[in-house]
């Protein structure tokens, strides 16, 4: 089943280290235009390992004989799980290996991910940080006269999670009631259902304001908000209709779409808020070297990045710390490792100390050589 990305598997991965510098880390895309059947699919996957080895023989060439034996482990390992490989509706495939250290993990996604693999002595991360959250924990209100239905998004699916759904009687129900005094009644069982599923989503939402979708009848929203505290009325970020007997799938189909538009304008917020601090001479990186500095750190709130940035960096292998220059660490004077990708070293720092990472589109920090953060101090 397809894992959706948290800051937990984020802070996992980036806290590892291979002993022998030599960890495999694999991303494949199961694109349905490159990849329309399941022997395309294997074939797919088969292909990015060889890739994979090629480029393992050229890492393994500057770190000895250990790390040539336990790629090769690796490998074997890698097609032992690959007999019985099965993506059960990934649409993407992240997988980390280094046998000398006990690590084999696979981690289906749920988004694509570009093609790559690389080899070395920390995993690269990079692809599953730009993944982070999609709209993980925010909830669900599916709201009608009748039904009162609280979901949350968890691993890509929606799951229930209170059911305040309540019969209301119908015209033929009427007996010898009045028609305006029936009418009366069946709008205060209404009403009364409405403050009840209102009352359970200001205790969901309560202390906690995660994102929130109401699909209910357009003309019942004003009633329905009516009925909310003013804290879950501020997690509302859309409202959309739905046929009364939707699936959790079409449903997840409706919102999802309201999810991507909310964290997408939460992104360009973050991103003014950099310009402003900036402009002012606030607490923001701007560049590489500020950047990188800031994060071997700990004083990265949010790091962002542009896609399509690109640096040369070095790392110390003593203490860890990551620099735009090479040369030795000035802290223990060991000599530097050159790192090829200098957005996954800023990605590692920031995760490890609770920082969290947001990638814009190319150009977005032009002026800042396509990176920059937001700091705590």
């Amino acid at each position: 089943m397809a894992t959706v990305v948290t800051e937990g598997l984020l802070r996992d991965l980036a806290a590892f280290r291979a002993s022998n510098g030599c960890a495999i880390s694999m991303y494949v895309d199961f694109d349905p235009s490159a990849a329309p059947t399941v022997p395309a699919e294997k074939a797919k996957f088969h292909a990015r390992v060889d890739e994979t080895k090629k480029l393992a023989e050229v890492r393994a060439r500057d770190r000895g004989r250990d790390c040539k034996y336990a790629l090769a482990a690796d490998f074997e390992r890698i097609k032992e799980w690959s007999d019985g490989f099965d993506r059960d509706g990934a649409r993407a495939l992240a997988l980390f290996a280094s046998s000398a250290d006990g690590l084999f993990r696979i981690v289906p996604l749920l988004e694509p991910v570009a093609d790559g693999s690389e080899v070395g002595p920390e995993l690269w991360i990079s692809p599953l940080a730009g993944q982070f959250g999609r709209g993980e924990g925010a909830l669900v209100a599916v709201v009608s006269r009748e039904r009162g239905v609280l979901y949350r998004l968890r691993d890509g699916r929606l799951h229930e999670i209170a059911d305040e759904s309540e019969e209301v009687p119908g015209q033929h129900d009427q007996g010898g009631w009045s028609q305006a005094r029936y009418q009366r009644h069946i709008e205060n069982i209404v009403l009364r259902h409405l403050k009840t599923v209102g009352e359970e989503i200001d205790k969901t939402v309560h202390n906690r304001r995660p994102h929130l979708v109401m699909v209910a009848p357009e003309e019942m929203r004003g009633e329905l908000e009516s009925k909310l505290s003013h804290e879950a009325r501020a997690s509302i970020v859309g409202w959309v209709s739905a046929d009364a007997h939707a699936s959790e799938t079409e449903l997840l189909a409706l919102v999802r779409p309201l999810f991507d538009e909310a964290r997408a304008r939460e992104d360009e917020a973050t991103l003014e808020r950099w310009q402003a601090e900036r402009g002012r001479g606030g607490k923001v990186a701007a560049g590489w070297k500020q950047t990188l500095d800031a994060a071997s750190d700990a004083r990265v709130e949010v790091l962002l990045v542009s896609e399509g940035a690109r640096h040369q960096a070095w790392s110390c292998p003593e203490c860890g710390r990551a620099y735009a220059d090479g040369g030795k660490c000035p802290l223990d004077d060991t000599k530097l490792e050159e790192r090829e990708d200098a957005v996954d070293l800023a990605v590692h720092h920031t995760v490890l100390h609770g920082g969290s990472f947001v990638r814009f589109g190319a150009g977005a920090l032009a002026d800042a050589d396509g990176i920059g953060a937001l700091l705590r101090f």
